[in-house]
């Protein structure tokens, strides 16, 4: 069964950093394109950034350029999102997703506020 469950999230002053984990379990982790995705609240899902397989392969929205790394380790089955420079408008919950399917996981609240 394929497992993906985050964790990581959590409230954070305007400036700040998180980082978000998603472990992965009931597939071949490496073989798979992984991407994060939000969604604020009253708002649909929001792509926020890619990896490929290898972890060469790194893509960003252009809201969080600059400021988030996407990351995996694939000894480990587990991919990152390190968050820095955090603002309010990144409110809202942050799921991991296998390459292009829509996330079925509970998801990680990241609420910043101060």
């Amino acid at each position: 069964e394929v497992q993906l469950v985050e964790s990581g999230g959590g409230l954070v002053q305007p400036g700040g950093s998180l980082r978000l984990s998603c472990a992965a379990s009931g597939f071949t982790f490496s073989n798979y394109d992984m991407r994060w995705v939000r969604q604020a609240p009253g708002k649909g899902l929001e792509w926020v950034s890619s990896i490929n397989g290898g972890g060469a392969g790194t893509f960003y929205a252009d809201s969080v350029k600059g400021r988030f790394t996407i990351s995996r380790d694939n000894a480990k089955n587990t991919l990152y999102l390190q968050m820095n420079s955090l603002k309010p408008e990144d409110t809202a919950v942050y799921y991991c997703a296998i390459g292009g399917t829509i996330p079925s996981s509970q998801g990680t609240q990241v609420t910043v506020s101060s």
